[in-house]
């Protein structure tokens, strides 16, 4: 059997950690009290806010669609890039993404959100993964939903990433579009680094 049909351990073990908090948050209400009080991440500064919520908030999910989504795409694009990378250097990746992520939304949203700021989700991180696939296999076909054709890695990349700007500068729907980018350009800077380190060749 192809070994990249299998499901490699960080990867499998991430969605079974954000799947396990998922449940502990909707069956019983101390732990989403507890998660929601101290967890998620608070807008730097504000009196809420502890270091730690860069990493607890992207263990977090608001709703089973969000949660769905994230861990198809830390399945989808995941398993490859855990393959190449190694493991060690993706968690590395997964989890630079996600604490950039949010350190990039913090500072596009400053003095605008002021204490009200909260974010959770692996959105950021996951978006760091499509940034990998599409930077390491540019010209792979991928199929996304609700499109009724494949598209080259490459070009959904730089698709996505028009489409988070603009939403992110004209849309107030409660999505941290720029924690979005965010992920995706610390990924982009990471996998640059190793390059040049000549760790990882592409």
């Amino acid at each position: 059997m192809n070994p990249y049909f299998r499901t490699p351990p960080a990867v499998k073990n991430l969605i079974i950690a954000n799947c396990l908090v998922f449940l502990a948050i909707y069956l019983i209400p101390s732990v989403n009290k507890f998660l929601a009080t101290y967890c998620q991440l608070y807008f730097i500064g504000a009196p809420n806010f502890h270091a730690y919520q860069l990493v607890s908030y992207m263990f977090l999910h608001g709703n089973f669609s969000h949660l769905f989504f994230n861990m198809f795409a830390l399945w989808m694009f995941g398993r490859t890039l855990e393959y190449e990378l190694g493991t060690r250097r993706f968690l590395v990746y997964y989890f630079v993404c996600g604490i950039g992520a949010a350190i990039f939304q913090t500072l596009v949203a400053w003095g605008a959100a002021e204490y009200g700021f909260t974010m959770l989700g692996a959105s950021g991180a996951t978006m760091g993964l499509l940034m990998a696939f599409g930077v390491i296999h540019p010209n792979n076909h991928i199929f996304i939903f609700p499109l009724p054709f494949p598209i080259k890695a490459k070009w959904f990349v730089i698709g996505y990433i028009i489409l988070e700007l603009l939403q992110g500068w004209g849309l107030n729907d409660g999505i941290a579009h720029f924690a979005h980018i965010g992920g995706m350009l610390w990924g982009w800077a990471l996998l640059q680094y190793w390059k040049n380190k000549r760790v990882i060749y592409f």
